[in-house]
């Protein structure tokens, strides 16, 4: 029986069945070499150990579940499927997974904890503190020298000079660093120099970051009457401390940004503000005018000098009208007077003494009948002219 022939393409394509199926989901450990990251997104890198060395390829869509970014000379362990590319007949493993040496069992600690506390309730939503709007000192506890306060800084600066600053300075790396790091948050809180705390320091590893993942700190931060910003490393990094903070911030950098406003922004409302209160302040002139103007009208009305011009006019006019109607009166008076005066005269004894008439009077009595007379009586016989006595005979 004749051997069986395969073309290359045929032998490879076999030994890639074989590979993927006998070693479908491995576990290797090993350094990394020769790293590369082209435009593609693909992450290329050799893993080897003391003896022995094998090519990996960790592709764009498994990457967003690592949360270390590799590089030359780190230690890992990857979680991979054998395969071979048949083209160059090159056997490689392909990566879903890779974690640093260690994290596996830090990130389990890291699980265990973040339970533990969720159940306590140091995660609860009503448990967290109001970040002041417009804080006046800000309290930073990190590395005096590390990237993070100068970022910190850059963007206050930029966004809210007016900030005061004080700096908590801590280890924030090592095993000494999370009673460090705990220590500056109690003496924030005892100080009571600043309104809110940023905690927190640049990126690095899980073992790098891994002080805010202990509980000492996570108490701490849980214990602060300050209210706390969590700033621990990059956007895709989570610690406990994030959790227990009042506010998480992705960065150092959005730290700052979330505790201050811009200062652009508040210049223009400023602004805005000045314009509304200038006009509402010349509304209020123009009101207290018109007022003013209003209560000198109601005032010159009503002015014991304006009355008393009034009642004087009025008792010109009261005077005039007395004069008028006294005249009317006295007229009146006059009229009846020389009507009374032509009656009078009409019926006046002198008018009948004018006409040739006398008076014969007796004793002072007027005597109107010849048989009132007796001889010898004395008369007195009255003409318009005078008077002349007389004897009966």
């Amino acid at each position: 029986m004749p051997p069986t022939v395969f073309t290359v393409s045929e032998l490879n394509n076999n030994v890639k069945f074989l590979l993927e199926e006998a070693f479908e989901r491995i576990h290797v450990e090993g350094e990394i070499s020769n790293f590369a990251a082209p435009t593609s997104g693909h992450w290329y890198f050799t893993l080897k150990d003391n003896n022995a060395q094998v090519r990996c390829a960790l592709f764009k869509g498994s990457q967003r579940r690592i949360q270390t970014t590799p590089k030359d000379g780190m230690h890992v362990t990857i979680t991979a499927r054998a395969s071979l590319y048949p083209a160059r007949g090159e056997y490689q493993l392909i990566a879903e997974h890779l974690e640093e040496q260690g994290q596996g069992k830090l990130q389990q600690a890291f699980e265990a904890l973040k339970k533990k506390l969720s159940a306590a309730g140091w995660f609860d939503a009503d448990q967290k503190q109001v970040l002041p709007t417009h804080p006046n000192t800000i309290g930073v506890v990190t590395s005096p020298t590390g990237a993070a306060i100068h970022d910190i800084l850059t963007v206050l600066k930029r966004r809210y000079p007016i900030a005061n600053v004080v700096i908590y300075p801590t280890l924030v790396q090592g095993q000494e660093a999370p009673a460090a790091i705990a220590k500056a948050i109690k003496l924030a809180n005892q100080r009571k120099e600043c309104e809110v705390l940023i905690v927190g320091r640049g990126g690095g590893s899980l073992e790098d970051l891994w002080a805010f993942n202990e509980e000492i700190v996570a108490r701490a931060i849980y214990d602060s009457d300050l209210p706390i910003v969590s700033a621990v490393g990059h956007e895709v990094d989570f610690t406990i401390a994030d959790f227990v903070a009042d506010v998480r911030a992705p960065t150092p950098s959005a730290a700052a940004e979330i505790l201050t406003p811009d200062q652009s922004e508040l210049l223009a409302v400023l602004a805005r503000q000045k314009q509304q209160l200038a006009k509402h302040m010349q509304n209020q002139l123009n009101t207290t005018a018109y007022a003013i103007d209003a209560a000198e009208k109601h005032l010159h009305q009503h002015h014991p000098k304006q009355k008393i011009a009034e009642r004087l006019q009025y008792l010109k006019t009261l005077s005039a009208l007395c004069h008028q109607s006294m005249l009317a009166k006295l007229n009146a008076v006059k009229l009846n007077l020389g009507q009374a005066a032509a009656t009078l005269d009409a019926l006046s004894p002198l008018s009948t003494l004018m006409r040739g008439f006398s008076i014969a009077m007796k004793d002072k009595h007027v005597i109107t009948q010849a048989a009132e007379l007796k001889p010898d009586d004395k008369l007195t016989l009255t003409f318009v002219d005078g008077c002349v006595n007389a004897i009966i005979t």
